[in-house]
């Protein structure tokens, strides 16, 4: 192919991933500049990396040595020990341990134990620890004499008679001694060099094997630096490595030529067990490298390599990576500190084709080398001028020798990736040759981030190339992340197909949901996480469902209704806070600008894991407690004043806003969603004063950001922050989530309301807190009366301590009857002060909330449960209450009262009165009918404008007693719904006449109006019983004379007299099927904004089906019915001009 060719398809590979980063990475909502990026394929990127080397070089920095380095035998080229380190992986090798007779006594053997049998073939030596104690022994199963090392003795042999110990020395006592070597390809080397003799070194342990080590030195670290010592190989003498840079053995080694050395190991053991060699063979399973490119095992192999001086810097490293703030700080403190400790000279060249060439020309004998730092450089010493500084351009370019050497050429290999990724910071702005300004403003970087992985990668080289070139750190500050593992805890693999794909994913459930379940993982602390795709759907279903929903509420049940009433636009400054007095609107605008002072200070440390579950909680807090209990005030049911109506919206609009600021950087589509939704109610135009100031981002006509991600993250407003508001509110939520955990575990519907909530603390100021919020905690309970109270004795609260026994009972042991005693005796006193302190002394042992909880009960419990706190928060115990006594304890009246508690670790504990009431359980059915006709309502997609009359029908005189004419509960129901309701008292559906309904329900029409349709007929489940519910649509009687409208029009006011708009529609199949489809209603509320809205609602009159394709026609000639055109849809505010036209209707 040669090397320009293959140079060609690595460019186009470059090229076509590229391009497909670039999709994903914008999917993904990445704002990376790609227009203006560096790839290390741009010469001037190589050029800076050259520089980069230079620099090294002339420091002296730069070596060639022959060293065992870690060898891919896939990619024929070394790798540095950093990268060994990266894919290390659990795999099967042989064990086996092979006898080496000595020469002097050939009755006795040294045996070595070994993983890596294909380096037998080039063993020139053994080597023994000589301050350890070695074994001469009788094997007595095989009765042959061994030599090992006696630490080793029990690894070998499992019992003692299996071997008798003859003699016991050092190991130095051995040096020098000769062997007979289990292979003789290179036995010309005993003589010459001194080889297959016994040396000492302390590298050898008594942790694994025999104490004996077989060496091979061009193939071990430590075997090299041996034997290089012992003077059995030389720096300059010809190097016994008989494996070809494919892993394969050369002809020197005749009995296994041309095999690939792990496929030579069966072979190899074979022959040794034929010529008495194999004393004992085995597997095991270890961890062993693999090639980060090729997933293939590495070997070790000796190899000319071009080294940088990395252990000389060791010190300096150390230094400036003490400088850099570390997110979390133990990987710089721990994992990527030892790494540094123990850090090796750097290997940097590789034999391959593709990348940055090593710039080094050199003489035919090594003995002249020039390092070149540049283009230019390179054209004054050749005289040659290259644009390209790939191998097939600067390979044939050579130097004219200066000592008289002839011609210099370069050097065959390129540099190793992560050369070229630690000059990044230079070379990605053609440092130094361009931009010296702007280097010099900008490094040290503020700021990375990458995985936990690069801490022997990328972190490492930018460390190293920074302290080499300038005795300076690369980076500020660093946020690790931790690795993304498949669901089974395995790295995703393509091979293994375990995980799915993440373009799939994205197009799934969205970017962001991805993006949030990420950042909201243990990843960002650099802690490993299982990807679970259902943690995705998660996000989706707990954050963006309840955000979107709190945005559509804000404007379709909160905005277009105040503007509809009010003929007011609603629009505000982005930059006001709203003014209010209200209790719920202060806690939100306070919580809101606590939790933007919070990022701001986490952000400002780095600390990203803290920030996004705080946001997360945010929405949570949001949307179910501000936005839940202030629905009927937002939607203007219960304001005061249209100015209250107000304030709360702005304060809604203000707090989404802000939030939605917050959160562009972590889910930057659903923000620019929202923005886009809200900004027509944000009055930008202060903008516009001065347009000098205005961005090209900006609207030029309305000085709105055209994107929310051209808008600064908000500043907190301290003066809104009220920690007094804030406390009230987290004391109210604690006693709300813990009178929810009593109905959920007594089965208790927060529709059924209920008499007395207790409210128990020991601090009088959190009561106090909790009672000036009891308007809010009635109404989210569902009580009648709150009563806060120091005093558990008056309502028989009994404590009683219980014992995790699964984690004690191993840790106490004999003591652990003991303290299950003596807990038992536990007093009231003492059970509290465990609560307030989280831990206690029993028996000398100290316990916390792990080991111990406390039990609240009542003596009047009704039996559903008791309920268990302990330090780390409220748990429930499902345990039948010992007593059901109604009698209170103390002097307090004696009554028939039943209740349920629930309690916190922080010393709360709330009681409800579960007792039963015809009163109350009234009421909980009128509000379970309200739940069960706005469902049916929604069910058939009918919106709150849409004007109908609904119809119950049963047979139960419980629903007929407070939904009938003269029930208690009838105007709470149609105050509810808001429209006309009746209930009729009949057995079933089945065996009412569908006149008598009609008629039925005609009778509660207001004034003015007809019944036009059936909507819809739905069975509804209201235990005891089912109910059976109808509703039909309605509409005014339409008095054409009523057709005027008449407008005056002053300075300062405008006057309408109003009037309902209608359009007829005609069913096209069926002409004798008419309907109205009101428009307009006489106080000028409109219920069509768009043609969907009418679709929407002629499907409803006519009763088909949400989903069938429903086309509008007009006709073109009044006479002839079948010359029609489709309707074309006139804009907003043309609609009153269909007032009494004629639609034909085709499905």
């Amino acid at each position: 192919m040669g090397v320009a060719r293959y140079n060609d398809k690595c460019r186009a590979i470059v090229m076509r991933y590229s391009s497909q980063w670039e999709k994903v990475t914008n999917r993904l909502g990445r704002w990376i500049d790609f227009e203006n990026d560096y790839r290390t394929m741009y010469p001037w990127f190589m050029e800076s990396v050259w520089w980069v080397f230079k620099q090294l070089y002339d420091k002296g920095l730069v070596y060639r040595g022959l060293k065992v380095m870690p060898f891919s035998t896939a990619c024929s080229t070394p790798l540095s020990n950093f990268e060994a380190g990266q894919n290390y992986k659990d795999v099967q090798d042989p064990a086996i341990i092979v006898s080496f007779p000595l020469d002097n006594d050939p009755e006795t053997s040294m045996i070595a134990w070994t993983t890596t049998p294909w380096t037998l073939v080039s063993n020139l030596a053994l080597c023994m620890h000589p301050d350890k104690e070695y074994v001469k022994i009788l094997d007595t199963s095989k009765n042959r004499k061994f030599i090992m090392m006696k630490a080793g003795l029990t690894s070998v042999y499992k019992q003692e008679n299996e071997y008798k110990v003859l003699d016991t020395f050092k190991g130095r006592s051995m040096e020098g001694l000769t062997y007979q070597p289990p292979f003789s390809y290179f036995i010309h080397l005993k003589k010459e060099r001194g080889a297959f003799r016994i040396l000492c070194d302390t590298y050898v342990t008594e942790d694994v094997g025999t104490g004996v080590v077989h060496q091979a030195p061009y193939f071990g670290e430590d075997d090299f630096r041996v034997c290089l010592r012992n003077g059995i190989i030389g720096k300059d003498t010809p190097m016994i490595c008989p494996v070809n840079p494919n892993g394969r053995f050369t002809d020197e080694i005749k009995d296994f030529a041309g095999m690939y050395v792990k496929d030579a190991d069966k072979l190899i053991c074979q022959n040794l067990k034929k010529n008495g060699r194999l004393v004992h063979q085995s597997t095991i399973t270890h961890s062993y490298p693999f090639c980060w490119r090729s997933d293939t095992p590495l070997i070790y192999k000796a190899i000319p390599t071009w080294f940088i001086r990395v252990e000389q810097m060791i010190d300096r490293l150390l230094a400036n990576n003490a400088k850099c703030l570390w997110v979390p700080d133990f990987v710089r403190e721990g994992r990527f500190a030892n790494w540094l400790r123990d850090a090796r000279d750097w290997a940097v060249s590789r034999n391959r084709f593709w990348g940055t060439p090593i710039p080094i020309w050199t003489s035919d004998d090594m003995e002249e080398v020039v390092c070149v730092g540049s283009i230019e450089e390179l054209k004054l010493l050749s005289g040659v001028e290259v644009t390209d500084l790939h191998k097939e351009f600067v390979d044939p370019i050579t130097i004219p020798s200066s000592t008289g050497r002839g011609v210099l050429h370069r050097v065959s290999e390129v540099f190793d990736c992560w050369f070229e990724s630690g000059s990044m910071p230079y070379a990605q702005i053609h440092y130094p040759f361009e931009n010296t300004t702007v280097f010099q403003e900008g490094f040290p970087a503020d700021f990375i981030a990458e995985g936990i992985d690069q801490t022997r990668g990328w972190f490492y080289t930018l460390l190293v190339l920074s302290t080499a070139l300038f005795d300076q750190p690369p980076f500020r500050n660093l946020i690790v992340n931790g690795i993304v593992l498949a669901a089974d805890g395995q790295k995703m693999s393509k091979r293994a197909k375990n995980y799915p794909d993440p373009v799939e994913v994205i197009e799934k459930h969205g970017a962001d949901p991805l993006r949030l379940y990420l950042i909201n993982s243990p990843v960002v602390r650099a802690q490993n996480l299982r990807f679970s795709e259902s943690g995705v759907h998660e996000i989706v279903k707990d954050v963006f469902l309840p955000w979107c929903n709190a945005l559509r509420f804000l404007i379709e049940s909160s905005i277009l209704p105040y503007q509809k009433i009010t003929h007011q636009l609603f629009i505000v400054k982005p930059d006001e806070f709203p003014l209010t007095n209200n209790f719920m609107d202060r806690w939100i605008l306070s919580f809101t600008q606590s939790l933007i002072l919070f990022v701001h200070e986490e952000l400002s440390g780095y600390r990203l894991y803290t920030v996004v579950p705080r946001l997360v909680k945010f929405i949570d807090h949001l949307v179910n407690w501000y936005v839940r209990m202030n629905r009927k005030r937002l939607k203007g049911d219960v304001v005061e004043n249209q100015n209250d109506w107000k304030s709360a919206l702005h304060t809604l609009l203000k707090v989404i806003y802000q939030i939605t600021c917050l959160m562009s950087p972590f889910t930057p589509f659903i923000t620019e969603f929202i923005y886009q939704h809200i900004k027509g109610y944000l009055d930008y135009t202060d903008n516009l004063k001065d347009h000098s100031s205005l961005l090209p981002g900006y609207s030029s006509e309305t000085g709105a950001p055209d994107s929310i991600h051209y808008i600064q993250a908000p500043e907190p407003n301290l003066e809104l922050i009220s920690n007094k508001i804030e406390d009230i509110v987290y004391w109210m939520q604690s006693t709300v989530e813990l009178g929810r955990i009593i109905r959920t575990r007594c089965n208790l519907p927060l529709k059924a309301p209920l008499r007395e909530a207790i409210v128990i603390h020991s601090d009088p100021n959190i009561l106090k807190n909790i009672k000036s919020a009891q308007t809010y905690i009635i109404e989210e309970l569902n009580v009648r009366v709150l009563t806060t109270t120091s005093d558990k004795h008056r309502y028989g609260v009994q404590l009683r301590g219980v014992l995790n026994h699964r984690t004690l009972g191993a840790r106490l042991k004999n003591d652990y009857k003991s303290v299950v005693n003596k807990v038992k005796d536990m007093s009231t006193e003492e059970l509290e002060q465990f609560v307030n302190t989280g831990h206690i002394v029993v028996c000398g042992h100290e316990l916390s909330g792990d080991d111990l909880s406390v039990v609240y009960s009542t003596g009047s419990s009704s039996g559903c449960s008791d309920t268990q706190s302990s330090t780390s928060g409220l748990k429930r115990k499902s345990e039948q209450s010992p007593s059901s006594s109604s009698t209170l304890d103390g002097n307090s009246q004696v009554n028939s009262s039943k209740y349920e508690t629930a309690s916190d670790a922080k010393g709360l504990l709330v009681i409800l009165d579960i007792t039963p009431d015809v009163e109350l359980e009234n009421e909980r059915l009128a509000r379970e009918l309200v739940n069960r006709i706005q469902r049916t309502r929604k069910k058939a997609e009918l919106i709150p404008e849409n004007p109908i009359v609904i119809l119950a029908i049963t047979n139960l005189d419980s629903y007929y007693n407070i939904a009938g004419p003269h029930g208690n509960y009838l105007n709470f129901i149609q105050s509810t719904i808001k429209q006309p309701f009746t209930i009729m008292k009949q057995s079933t559906m089945n065996n009412i006449n569908l006149v008598d309904i009609m008629q039925y329900a005609k009778s509660i029409l207001p004034d003015g109006w007809e019944l036009t349709t059936e909507v819809i007929r739905d069975t509804v489940s209201i235990p005891p019983d089912n109910i059976d519910l109808i509703i039909f649509s309605r509409q005014p009687i339409h008095n054409s004379s009523d057709h005027h409208i008449k407008i005056n029009i002053n300075m300062n006011s405008v006057e309408i007299k109003k009037r309902s708009v209608f359009v007829n529609v005609i069913n096209y199949t069926n002409h004798a099927q008419t309907i109205k489809v009101q428009l307009c209603d006489s106080n000028n509320q409109w219920f069509v904004h768009s043609v969907d809205d009418l679709l929407r609602k002629v499907k409803c009159a006519f009763g088909w089906s949400t989903n069938i394709n429903l086309q509008l026609y007009t006709a073109l000639n009044t006479d002839n019915k079948n010359d029609l055109k489709p309707f074309i849809h006139v804009p907003a505010n043309q609609l009153i001009n269909l007032d009494g036209i004629t639609l034909y209707a085709s499905v």
